[in-house]
C-alpha cells in the first residue's frame, strides 16, 4: 500500500469506524459465538501471495464484528466505562503515523516533554497536592502508565527498594533475602485483584485489611494488622489504598490511614482507576482528601476521561524513588540530557506517544465538557438507583457515590444468579456481578459516552420484566418442591 492507496483507504476506514459509532446501538451488545468460534473461519496460515485491501476489509463484518462485545453501546452496562472519543481516536491515529519509540528524551523530545505537562495539566484539574506536579523544578511528576495494574506493581517495586535500603543501612548485616522474607504490603479485601498479583510479581508477603460495612478500610483496621505483623517480627512497607472499588465502588478512609503509613515508613499508594475522574469535578473532590499522604497516587482517563485505551495517570511525590528503583544506563541510552525525561518510571522501556490523545482529548472538551460527562453519567446511575428503589422486590447494595449500582432482587443468591443469567442471556443488555460478602450482587455500570436517560428507563423495565417472569416461574418450581 502506497501513500496515494492509504489516503483512500484511510478516508474509507474513518468512514467506517464513525458509521460503526453512531449505529453501535443497532447491534446486539453481546455476541452470539461460541468459544473456538473464529478458528474456521479462517485459513490455517498466513497468505503467501499479498491480498487486497477490499478482501481484508469485507473481513471486518464477517469474522471479527459477530465476536465483538460492544464496549460503547449505549446497553452495556458491565465493568466499568472504557473511554472512547472521536479527538482520541484521531491523536491514537497521529501517534501511530509518528510511531516513535520515546524511551529517552532524545529518543523523541516531544514525547517526554508533552507528557510530563499534561500530566501536570490533569493533576491541576484535580487539585492534585503540589509536589506531585513536576512544574519547572519539582521533585515529583506525572507518567502514563499502561493500566492501573502497571502503577501499583511499580510504586510497590519502588516501595520494596526504598525499604531494604533504609533496613540495610541500619542493620548492615541484614542480606537483601533477610528483609525481603519479612516484607509485607497490604490492601482493602475489596481492592482489585491486581493488588495481589504485584505482590507476587514483587516476591512479598500481601495481607487484607478488613473492611467495615461501608466497604472501606478504615484506621483501627489497618492498625491492629500492622501491630500485630510488627509484634511478630514482621516489616510491613506498603499499603494500597482504593477510591471506588471495583465491586461497589467504595472509598477508604484517606484521612485515617495516611498519617499511619507516614507515621510507620509505609509507602501508601492510592489506586482511585476509575474513581478519579470524577475528582475533576469539585463536588466530588472531598473524595480525594488525604492524597497529601500519598507517595504515589494513579488513575485511568481511558476508563473515565474520554481517553482511549491506554493511558494511566500515575503521580510520584519523590520521582528519585523511582528512578532510584529502576535506572540502568548502557551506553546506547546515553544523551546529554540524561536528567529530561520519565522513561525509568515504567516496566517496558518502549512507550507510545500516548500524551497526544490526553491533549488532543483537554483542548478539544475542556475541563467543562468533561465535568458535563462526568455528571451526565452520575446523575443516570442516580435515575437506575430511583427506579430500583421504586420497586418493593429490590435492595440497593451500597451507596450510589459515581456512576455505579450495587442491586440484587431480595431472597437468595440462587435466585439473583438467575437473574442474572436471564438478562445475559437476552443480550439486550450487558451486566456482571460482584460478591459483596455473602450476597451475590448484580453491578449496573453507566459507560457509554452516548449512553441516555431512555437507555436507562429501557435497561430498567427490561430487568424489571425478566425478573417478573423469573419469580413467576421460581415460585411454581418450589411450590411443586
Amino acid at each position: 500500500m502506497d501513500a496515494v492507496e492509504f489516503r483512500k483507504r484511510g478516508k474509507e476506514m474513518v468512514d467506517y469506524i464513525a458509521d460503526y459509532l453512531e449505529k453501535i446501538d443497532k447491534r446486539q451488545v453481546f455476541p452470539d459465538v461460541e468459544p473456538g468460534y473464529l478458528r474456521p473461519l479462517i485459513p490455517d496460515c498466513a497468505p503467501q501471495d499479498p491480498e487486497s485491501f477490499e478482501d481484508v476489509f469485507k473481513d471486518i463484518e464477517k469474522i471479527i464484528m459477530p465476536g465483538v462485545t460492544h464496549w460503547h453501546s449505549p446497553y452495556f452496562f458491565a465493568y466499568f466505562p472504557a473511554a472512547s472519543s472521536f479527538p482520541a481516536l484521531l491523536a491514537d491515529m497521529l501517534c501511530g503515523g509518528i510511531g516513535c519509540v520515546g524511551f529517552s528524551w532524545a529518543a523523541s523530545p516531544a514525547c517526554t516533554e508533552l507528557e510530563t505537562v499534561m500530566l501536570d495539566w490533569l493533576g491541576k484539574m484535580i487539585n492534585l497536592p503540589e509536589e506531585f506536579l513536576a512544574g519547572k523544578d519539582g521533585q515529583g511528576g506525572g507518567v502514563i502508565q499502561g493500566s492501573a495494574s502497571e502503577a501499583t506493581l511499580i510504586s510497590l517495586l519502588a516501595a520494596r527498594t526504598k525499604t531494604i535500603r533504609r533496613v540495610q543501612s541500619k542493620k548492615p548485616e541484614l542480606t537483601e533475602a533477610d528483609i525481603m522474607g519479612r516484607l509485607v504490603a497490604y490492601a482493602s479485601d475489596q481492592a482489585h485483584s491486581s493488588v495481589e498479583r504485584a505482590a507476587l510479581i514483587g516476591g512479598v508477603k500481601i495481607k487484607n485489611v478488613p473492611s467495615d460495612d461501608t466497604f472501606s478500610v478504615c484506621g483501627t483496621a489497618l492498625k491492629k494488622v500492622l501491630d500485630e505483623d510488627k509484634a511478630s517480627g514482621l516489616i510491613p512497607f506498603f499499603f494500597c489504598a482504593t477510591l471506588g472499588t471495583t465491586p461497589c465502588c467504595s472509598f477508604d478512609k484517606l484521612l485515617e490511614l495516611g498519617p499511619i503509613c507516614n507515621k510507620e515508613n509505609i509507602w501508601m499508594h492510592i489506586d482511585a482507576a476509575y474513581a478519579g475522574s470524577a475528582f475533576i469535578c469539585p463536588e466530588f473532590r472531598h473524595l480525594l482528601n488525604g492524597v497529601e499522604f500519598a507517595d504515589s497516587f494513579n488513575f485511568n482517563p481511558h476508563k473515565w476521561l474520554l481517553v482511549n485505551f491506554d493511558c494511566s495517570a500515575m503521580w510520584v511525590k519523590k520521582r528519585s524513588d523511582l528512578t532510584g528503583a529502576f535506572k540502568l544506563e548502557p551506553l546506547y541510552l546515553q544523551h546529554h540530557h540524561q536528567e529530561s525525561g520519565n522513561f525509568h518510571w515504567q516496566i517496558p522501556l518502549g512507550r507510545r506517544f500516548r500524551s497526544l490523545k490526553l491533549w488532543f482529548v483537554l483542548r478539544m472538551y475542556g475541563v467543562t465538557g468533561l465535568q458535563d460527562h462526568i455528571r451526565k453519567h452520575v446523575r443516570l446511575s442516580h435515575q437506575f438507583e430511583y427506579l430500583v428503589l421504586r420497586d418493593e422486590r429490590f435492595e440497593i447494595c451500597a451507596e450510589v457515590v459515581l456512576g455505579l449500582v450495587c442491586f440484587r432482587l431480595k431472597g437468595s443468591n440462587e435466585l439473583n444468579e438467575a437473574l442474572l443469567k436471564s438478562i445475559n442471556e437476552a443480550k439486550r443488555i450487558h451486566l456482571v456481578p460482584c460478591h459483596l460478602r455473602e450476597k451475590f450482587v448484580l453491578r449496573f455500570a453507566i459507560c457509554s459516552r452516548t449512553v441516555e436517560s431512555t437507555h436507562i428507563k429501557f435497561a430498567w423495565q427490561h430487568i424489571s420484566q425478566l425478573a417478573t417472569d423469573l419469580l413467576k416461574t421460581w415460585e411454581q418450581n418450589h411450590h411443586q418442591q
